[in-house]
């Protein structure tokens, strides 16, 4: 069922990321009141080790920067567990400008005033060198795949007072997180309950065609951090895609292999970039799908990225697979953290166990 609601629009910059679709610049979002009566919750800034991210070979932290926000019980129900969200960012931002563009702890704070169970919310940086690590399994940037499903939830687990089961656990993610969510949600059942994809990015397999001559020119020119950091976001992203779907362990210094090579596209680089495309690998996971209790993706009605999230919510119909899909008034970014106070939370609310003999 596709649900069209009407919000505050904002402008944001409309950006064509070469994995398929046009995707956002992070920018300011609307942000909604503060709730009344919403009573505070406690944040900690932490360092989880990757043991997944060891021996990356663009030497990208393996100590990663994490935000857990502990809901208002947390400090005095001392026997108490509770179901854990984790909440993935976009691409070229980390855990901290996430934040600060979801409006964290109000929206969290605001949802559970307005009757949303409480939990703990998790927010993992996996920034990189290139801005982004696409949360896949790459020798160039590491396994952050495996960093966000293993490392981070054991950490978790062994460190509050989670419950320790793939019910309570809840993955959402926004853009580049968005595509994260889908994949990891795809490959992770055994971990994960429920999954949240906002606005995913990079759905579709990239195009065949040749590339901009210049833009290769400039992609091939790049031999440092700071020649990766001059670039604009369309091109930096493509060095990003490329660490991730194309990495190359004898092609230093930065370790990937380009989609085009000499303004000659790369048939087996193309293939390579298809086969990490969701709307492509999909239909292997179905039966991992099956297993979720809940599954809700949204997408605002001014953002390119809505025509290939139709398509993964059309698979999803096809199969049988209950999931709720809906169409919002807005950009790519102007209402994410409305959308997290107003929807995400309250859906994880409703799908994810809260109490400790979850089956």
């Amino acid at each position: 069922m596709v649900r069209k609601t009407f919000g505050v629009l904002t402008i944001a910059l409309t950006l064509t990321l070469l994995c398929g679709r046009p995707v956002v610049a992070q920018v300011k979002t609307e942000v909604p009141l503060p709730v009344p009566g919403a009573k505070p919750v406690a944040v900690e800034h932490i360092k989880i080790h990757g043991t997944a991210l060891e021996g990356n070979l663009e030497g990208d932290a393996v100590d990663r920067d994490v935000i857990v926000f502990l809901p208002p019980s947390y400090a005095t129900g001392k026997s108490r567990r509770y179901p854990v969200v984790y909440a993935l960012h976009g691409y070229s931002i980390g855990a901290e400008q996430w934040s600060q563009e979801i409006h964290v702890p109000q929206t969290i704070e605001g949802a559970f005033a307005q009757g949303a169970k409480e939990m703990i919310v998790v927010l993992p940086d996996s920034k990189t060198l290139h801005n982004g690590s696409m949360y896949s399994s790459s020798i160039t940037t590491g396994n952050f795949e495996q960093f966000i499903a293993h490392d981070v939830v054991a950490y978790i687990d062994a460190h509050y007072r989670s419950i320790p089961n793939r019910t309570s656990r809840g993955l959402v993610g926004h853009s580049m997180g968005g595509y994260g969510a889908s994949r990891i949600g795809m490959k992770h059942p055994d971990v994960f309950g429920s999954l949240y994809i906002m606005s995913p990015c990079c759905l579709s397999a990239r195009g065949t065609g040749p590339g901009n001559p210049d833009n290769d020119k400039a992609l091939e020119a790049v031999k440092t951090p700071a020649d990766s950091a001059s670039l604009p976001f369309m091109l930096r992203a493509q060095l990003a895609s490329a660490a991730a779907w194309s990495p190359d362990p004898k092609n230093p210094p930065l370790y990937l292999d380009l989609p085009t090579k000499d303004g000659v596209p790369q048939p087996d680089v193309i293939a390579k970039w298809a086969a990490n495309a969701p709307l492509d690998f999909v239909d292997q996971y179905i039966g991992n799908l099956r297993q979720y209790h809940g599954i809700a993706m949204d997408v605002g009605d001014m953002d390119g990225l809505r025509i290939d999230a139709g398509k993964l919510h059309a698979v999803l119909d096809n199969y049988g697979i209950a999931n709720s899909f809906e169409i919002y008034h807005g950009t790519h970014t102007s209402a994410v953290a409305d959308r997290f106070q107003n929807h995400v939370l309250p859906f994880f609310s409703q799908n994810l166990c809260a109490t400790e003999n979850c089956r």
